[in-house]
């Protein structure tokens, strides 16, 4: 017998997902922390989209670093156009809440990137992250890339030895090349965590140091 909430945790079909809207969400195109635009061209700068639990921590963890030009929060991999944060969170879009991640490649490698992202949270979790229970949740990476794919592939690999030793299961980080279509989250859950100091936060990584980009 399937436990309640069970629903929220498999993927829908394009035909039974929600119809979203043609128009994109309103946004406020400037970064609260450090005013950069949210959307833009950024020539010359790469891209990748994180989906690692609830993005409002997820995000927090990638603004501050050396050589990431700006971030936002979306959604990402699944069917519904333009959804809300309501929308997805009923489990019926098929998308993971996601950063994106806009950032100067000569500065910061990706390697470093993948680091952040595997130590951040518990990628053995499946349609969940922690006490944050359905689809959104999951952990995905969506590369814009096929270099950025073979790290992360190579990653997961180096990573799964780790965990494994220490006693936890196996990763099913879902990892995505190309990237699929990225949504702009609501203005209200961009960058919320600076606009909210005490908001909630999801994030927890397993404890569990990651290989890549270490040398070791």
């Amino acid at each position: 017998m399937l436990g309640i909430g069970a629903w929220k945790q498999r993927l829908p079909s394009a035909a039974d997902a929600l119809p979203g809207r043609e128009t994109a969400l309103p946004l406020h195109n400037v970064h609260h922390v450090h005013g950069r635009p949210l959307r833009g061209g950024f020539e010359g700068a790469a891209q990748v989209h994180f989906g690692m639990g609830c993005f409002w921590g997820a995000e927090r963890l990638f603004w501050s670093l050396p050589g990431v030009l700006t971030t936002a929060v979306g959604y990402a991999g699944g069917h519904t156009p333009n959804p809300t944060y309501r929308e997805v969170c009923s489990g019926m879009t098929g998308h993971a809440e996601v950063v994106l991640v806009v950032y100067a490649p000569e500065a910061l490698p990706f390697e470093a990137l993948m680091r952040v992202f595997w130590e951040s949270h518990d990628p053995t979790q499946g349609m969940r992250q922690g006490n944050d229970i359905g689809s959104q949740y999951r952990s995905v990476v969506h590369c814009h890339t096929p270099e950025q794919q073979r790290i992360a592939v190579a990653g997961r690999a180096a990573y799964a030895g780790r965990l494994e030793a220490a006693g936890l299961g196996e990763i099913t980080t879902d990892i995505v090349h190309p990237a699929p279509r990225f949504y702009y989250a609501e203005d209200e859950h961009q960058q919320y965590l600076s606009k909210n100091p005490g908001g909630y936060c999801g994030i927890a990584g397993t404890g569990v140091a990651c290989p890549v980009g270490t040398g070791a």
